[in-house]
């Protein structure tokens, strides 16, 4: 039997944001939270470096490995690869809006296809013993009733998907950028709630427009996962109450200075295996944000991180930017 993953909350999928160096910096301020990968398509993985697509670090389980792709045998392949891999499960794109990915045939156009969507999830179910799932929007361009919503879960979970998560917005593949996408339609939180009741015996997870643990609660009483995206990414700070908020357990850091007393080790190692420092820094802007010294601290780091011989030191640096300023931990 798969294992049994606690869904209760999770960090999104975000292209360009959620890469191994940011999920190693999110476990060191929630040890309960599931991570996903950025969305990784099966052409990359079957064509291209699988080792760089697929690298994680140990630290960041439980973690899930998300696919854009919408042929049953390629899908089937990658999900078999994110076992051997020893991510804890794998989740098909079904709600990304970008003209790549529907150029592509994948992402929120299969929505229109939930035929093929389940024999996706049939296929990759059969490949590999972790969990299938799948995230998607309530809707796209021609969609407009709760019954097509129901009726693409319905279709899909006869395959064997026992876990949705569903951004509470439909996607306009006509219109709309993939930025507008994010913000422009409204929000449908009721769609999902009647998603859980009509079919209860699914776990259901609520996406999009979440900002606050307040709102995480109120979700809770509904459905039985929330996820949180951008969010999470600009103000990572709110992580660290996760834990203790809605798991009733101790925080993995008492303070801000922690999480950077913990990330500098991994910095080090990171460097001196071949990585660019920005590309550690560039997911910590936003942790001191509300705090003296948060605006030095992230000018410190744009201006100097980027630099082919940056070091620790220059995390370092602006770290001494926030604690003079601060005169006590943050």
């Amino acid at each position: 039997m798969p294992p049994v993953l606690n869904r209760l909350f999770s960090i999104a999928p975000m292209m360009d944001w959620s890469d191994h160096h940011c999920r190693y910096f999110w476990r060191l301020l929630t040890r309960q939270a599931l991570l996903y990968t950025e969305m990784v398509t099966t052409g990359a993985l079957i064509h291209g470096d699988r080792e760089r697509f697929l690298h994680f670090n140990p630290e960041e389980h439980p973690v899930a490995l998300q696919l854009g792709g919408s042929e049953p045998a390629d899908l089937a392949r990658c999900a078999r690869w994110a076992q051997d891999w020893g991510y804890d499960e794998v989740n098909l794109n079904c709600g990304c809006p970008s003209d790549r990915v529907q150029s592509g045939m994948f992402g929120a156009c299969l929505m229109a296809r939930p035929a093929l969507v389940a024999d996706c999830v049939r296929a990759m179910r059969a490949a590999c013993d972790i969990p299938v799932t799948v995230k998607h929007r309530i809707g796209i361009d021609h969609m407009e009733s709760y019954q097509e919503l129901l009726d693409f879960v319905g279709t899909v979970a006869e395959a064997g998907c026992e876990v949705f998560i569903v951004h509470a917005r439909k996607a306009w593949l006509q219109g709309l950028s993939p930025k507008e996408n994010r913000d422009i339609p409204p929000l449908n939180y009721p769609w999902v709630y009647r998603l859980k009741h009509d079919l209860p015996r699914l776990c259901i997870v609520i996406n999009g427009g979440i900002q606050t643990l307040e709102e995480c609660r109120r979700h809770l009483q509904q459905v039985d996962g929330v996820m949180l995206g951008r969010e999470a990414y600009q103000n990572p700070w709110l992580l660290a109450e996760v834990d203790s908020q809605l798991y009733g357990m101790d925080k993995p850091a008492a303070s801000r200075d922690d999480v950077i007393a913990a990330l500098l080790p991994y910095v080090e190692r990171q460097l001196a295996a071949g990585a660019h420092l920005n590309h550690i820094t560039r997911h910590i802007l936003g942790l001191y944000q509300g705090v003296p010294g948060a605006r030095k601290f992230r000018r410190h780091l744009s201006e100097n991180a980027y630099r082919q011989t940056a070091g620790v030191e220059v995390l370092t640096g602006a770290w001494q930017q926030v604690t003079a300023l601060a005169g006590a931990p943050a």
